[in-house]
């Protein structure tokens, strides 16, 4: 049986927690699906059961779970949505997931896409040994289980990520080798006017700061990982010091050894049901990221379909919650529902005053040119089809002259995340060699199914003696 509503939620981070409280106080009923079992998204997430939820870092994931439980909203949490298809005439949308009650599916009239942000990570030799993980998953690890990546971790990238993390390993005892920033010290000076105008979220880093410095944790600004090997159980990295383009200098190597990497280089959209759906996108230049084309009220291309938050470009979680509020009122406003302007127009405002740093973090991690060019040859960009840069270098000389023509020739972007992870950078690595321009080499087509799932699950039981065959064709 098809379950119906007015509104499905897909993400219940801040923007669908947003989202799901706004509709909700305008009557429409409203499902919440998300993959995690609890509500929070990344930077809200959960803690393990047996860890504490009352301190100052999970107080607000418990308020905004809190807020979602107490909205009336149906929250369908550890589902897996697959599938999204419209409905015939507009008439809305049909999703599809898979959670331990097995395969549901429910309909409904709005659709709100709220899911968030994934993590871009350049690659380089060696990249994809065990032991290394994106900052991401540092964050989960520290905020869900409480513990470090490893006892001696290398924290490496660019963003505000590079601090917390090395700031949370060190609360939960753990080593921070060293922490090792693309930016330089300039490039981060550059960002004082946005910290300075949200004066909570500067004092958090500064405080992040000042248990990094106070542990004595080596910070080297404007150098990047070069190269990781296997050593047994530990990772060899070569550190390489690098212009402001990215690209490697000529300057003396520093050799490191740890037994983890936390590495990351800023958040895209997570746009792949956006993209699934066929929904306009467009390539933010200043951002460096595609994502999907909304109006005010985070409408998207098609009728019935609303994309908020980081999903529809990366500006933090503060305005995410308000851009999801504002999307959820759009949709009540499209049902019929009389939303004043008012107050609409109240939490614009307020989404662009908050949404300031999150932007400039945004460009802050606007992958650099150099550091496109500085890929080697043998490194593996798509780690799903282990596809390297020469594997690519080659199609682009053979005459691929867009991201979908390059999957087709090489299966780049074709492996289980379908090019979640390695999209950005194989979208840069087609316009830097076709000299296009990023915009118009195009993202990666996604497919059903969204996620990987067994076959099993969806069919049943299902033995070869089940399959209907038809009479024979006479003779």
């Amino acid at each position: 049986m098809t379950a119906k509503t007015d509104v499905v939620v897909l993400g219940a981070g801040p923007a669908g927690v947003g989202a799901a409280i706004a509709a909700r106080r305008y009557g429409l009923s409203v499902i919440v699906m998300d993959e995690a079992t609890e509500a929070g998204g990344q930077v809200y997430r959960a803690p393990a059961p047996g860890l504490p939820r009352d301190t100052a870092e999970t107080r607000p994931g418990e308020t905004l779970r809190a807020t979602l439980a107490a909205s009336g909203a149906l929250c369908r949490l550890g589902e897996i949505v697959w599938s999204i298809t419209p409905l015939a005439d507009g008439a809305g949308f049909r999703v599809d997931s898979l959670g331990e009650a097995g395969p549901r599916m429910v309909e409904a009239t709005r659709l709100i896409l709220a899911t968030g942000a994934q993590e871009r990570v350049v690659p380089f030799p060696g990249w994809t040994l065990p032991g290394i993980i994106g900052l991401a998953g540092a964050t989960i690890l520290l905020k869900s289980q409480g513990m470090a990546p490893g006892t001696a971790t290398l924290v490496a990238g660019t963003g505000p990520l590079l601090a917390a993390v090395a700031a949370g390993i060190l609360k939960v005892g753990g080593h921070v080798a060293a922490v090792v920033d693309i930016a330089s010290r300039a490039d981060w000076l550059a960002t004082l006017p946005a910290l300075a105008s949200r004066p909570a979220l500067f004092g958090r880093g500064l405080g992040w700061h000042a248990k990094i410095r106070a542990a004595g944790v080596p910070l080297l600004f404007g150098h990047v990982i070069e190269k990781a090997e296997a050593n047994g159980a530990k990772l060899e990295i070569t550190l390489a010091p690098v212009d402001r383009t990215g690209r490697l200098q000529d300057g003396a190597r520093r050799r490191m050894t740890v037994d983890s990497v936390a590495v990351g280089h800023g958040l895209v959209p997570a746009s792949d049901a956006a993209r699934l759906l066929r929904a306009a996108s467009d390539y933010d230049q200043a951002r460096g990221h595609w994502q999907p084309r909304t109006d005010a009220g985070f409408r998207a291309s098609l009728p019935g379909l609303y994309v908020a938050g980081d999903g529809a470009g990366i500006a933090g979680a503060d305005a995410a919650f308000l851009q999801g509020q504002i999307a959820g009122l759009s949709a009540a406003a499209d049902h019929g529902c009389a939303v004043p302007a008012e107050e609409i127009a109240a939490l614009r405002r307020s989404a662009s005053r908050v949404g300031t740093v999150g932007t400039a973090m945004a460009r802050l991690s606007v992958p650099r040119r150099g550091q496109i060019a500085a890929i080697a040859p043998e490194t593996i960009v798509c780690r799903c089809e282990d596809v390297t840069r020469a594997e690519i270098d080659r199609a682009i000389g053979e005459g691929a002259r867009d991201i979908n023509q390059l999957k087709s020739w090489t299966r780049c972007g074709m492996g289980p995340c379908q090019g979640r992870v390695c999209g950005d950078i194989v979208g840069a690595l087609v316009a830097a060699g076709t000299g296009r321009a990023r915009a118009e080499v195009g993202v990666f087509t996604a497919r059903t199914p969204l996620r990987p799932l067994p076959v099993e699950a969806l069919t049943g039981v299902y033995e070869y003696a089940d399959i209907r065959l038809p009479p024979a064709a006479p003779l």
